[in-house]
C-alpha cells in the first residue's frame, strides 16, 4: 500500500468532482489502516453544506496506452457519475439513486460466502479489506440503454477476493446478490417494481477470475457514494452495466448457471453473458452507437460502440467458438 499525502494529486482528480452527495464511515485497515468517516446528506441539501467524501489510500493507475486498466478518454465528471445512474432499489429515474440512497446504512457490512468453496462463512468487510491492496482502474462503462461514461474506480481484483475462499473444482459459476432492505431501499417497497428482490447477477468462473473483473470500494479517489453501490460493488468493463452489481452482500459458488434478475424478467432482452456487442441490437434500439456522457440533447456526443466495450484484446479468448448472438 502506498500512503499518499493530501498534497498528492492522483490521475482520478483530473476532472472536477462537483457536488458531493454523501459520506459514510467504515474502517480501512491495510498495513497501517485508515479511518474513513462521514454522514449521508440528501440531494436537496445546499452544496455548501455537503461534506467531502473521505479519501482512500490506493495505488494510482499507470497512464500507458498499453495498460488494459487505463484509458485516456475523457472522464465523466463526479457529478455525472454520481447523479445519473441505474439503481432500481432506490427508484427507476436516473436521479433517484442520488436523491434517496442517503437512507442506506453501509456500516457495519458483511459478505456471505457459500456454495462450492472450502471456506464458506460470513465475512465482515473490514476483515476483507485488511487483506487487500487498493488500486485505481480507469474503465469505460457501457449501459445496455446505449449511454456510456469513463470512470476512475478504486478497489481490487475480483480474483483476489474469490481465491481467499478456495473455490472447489465444482465451482463453474459465481452468483452475486445485492442487499435487500425494504426499510432503507424505497424501490424495493414500490408496488410497480418488476424485480423479484433481491437483485442477483452472475459470471462464469473464468470471467470472474479475469484480471479486468474488479471489486470497487471507491471512485474518483474517494469512498463509493451510496448511489453508486457502496460499500462494495462489482465492475465488469466488457459487459453491459447491469452485470456490475452493487452493494453486494452474498457471493455463491455453484456448478449450475444462476438465473440472474434481468434474465428472469426479459430473457430476450437481457441475457446471462451481456457482453457489449454492437452487432447484436436490443429488441427496442440499436447497440451500434452510444451516447458518451457528458453530453446533452442538443449535443449528444454520439460515438460508435466497440466490441467487448474496447476490451476485446483481453477477453475475446473467453468466448472462443461461442455464438455471441445466441449466448447474449
Amino acid at each position: 500500500m502506498i500512503i499518499r499525502s493530501p498534497s498528492d494529486i492522483p490521475s482520478s482528480e483530473i476532472t472536477p468532482e462537483g457536488i458531493y452527495l454523501q459520506r459514510r464511515q467504515f474502517m480501512q485497515s491495510i498495513g497501517v489502516g485508515a479511518a474513513l468517516a462521514g454522514l449521508g446528506l440528501p440531494l436537496a441539501s445546499a452544496a455548501a453544506t455537503k461534506p467531502e467524501l473521505a479519501a482512500l489510500n490506493y495505488q494510482s493507475v499507470v497512464a500507458k496506452s498499453d495498460n488494459p486498466f487505463y484509458t485516456d478518454e475523457k472522464l465523466a465528471s463526479f457529478t455525472d457519475a454520481s447523479t445519473y445512474n441505474n439503481y432500481y432499489e432506490f427508484g427507476t429515474d436516473k436521479s433517484d439513486p442520488a436523491r434517496y440512497a442517503d437512507s442506506l446504512t453501509t456500516d457495519p457490512w458483511s459478505v456471505v460466502i457459500e456454495g462450492d468453496v472450502a471456506k464458506p462463512g460470513k465475512y465482515p468487510l473490514e476483515d476483507i479489506m485488511k487483506l487487500m491492496t487498493l488500486e485505481e482502474r480507469i474503465y469505460r462503462l457501457r449501459c445496455v440503454e446505449a449511454w456510456s461514461m469513463v470512470i476512475p474506480w478504486v478497489g481490487f481484483p475480483l480474483a483476489d477476493l474469490l481465491k481467499m475462499f478456495e473455490p472447489t473444482s465444482n465451482a463453474k459459476y459465481v452468483e452475486f446478490t445485492t442487499l435487500s432492505r425494504r426499510s432503507e431501499m424505497r424501490g424495493q417497497r414500490s408496488s410497480f417494481s418488476v424485480i423479484d428482490w433481491p437483485y442477483t447477477e452472475g459470471l462464469r468462473i473464468d470471467e470472474a477470475m479475469h484480471p479486468l473483473a474488479f471489486m470497487s470500494v471507491g471512485m474518483y479517489g474517494k469512498v463509493l457514494p451510496n448511489q453508486n453501490g457502496a460499500p462494495i460493488r462489482l465492475v465488469v468493463p466488457w459487459k453491459y452495466g447491469f452485470k456490475s452489481i452493487k452493494s453486494i452482500v452474498k457471493i455463491r459458488f455453484t456448478a449450475v448457471k444462476p438465473k440472474t434478475s434481468w434474465q428472469a424478467i426479459a430473457p430476450s432482452e437481457y441475457g446471462f453473458y451481456a457482453n457489449v456487442n454492437p452487432d447484436v441490437d436490443h429488441p427496442r434500439w440499436t447497440q451500434r452507437y452510444e451516447r458518451r456522457l457528458p453530453g446533452s440533447l442538443l449535443s449528444p456526443n454520439r460515438i460508435k460502440t466497440q466490441m467487448f466495450n474496447g476490451y476485446g484484446d483481453q477477453v475475446a479468448g473467453l468466448y472462443k467458438d461461442m455464438n455471441l448472438r445466441r449466448n447474449y
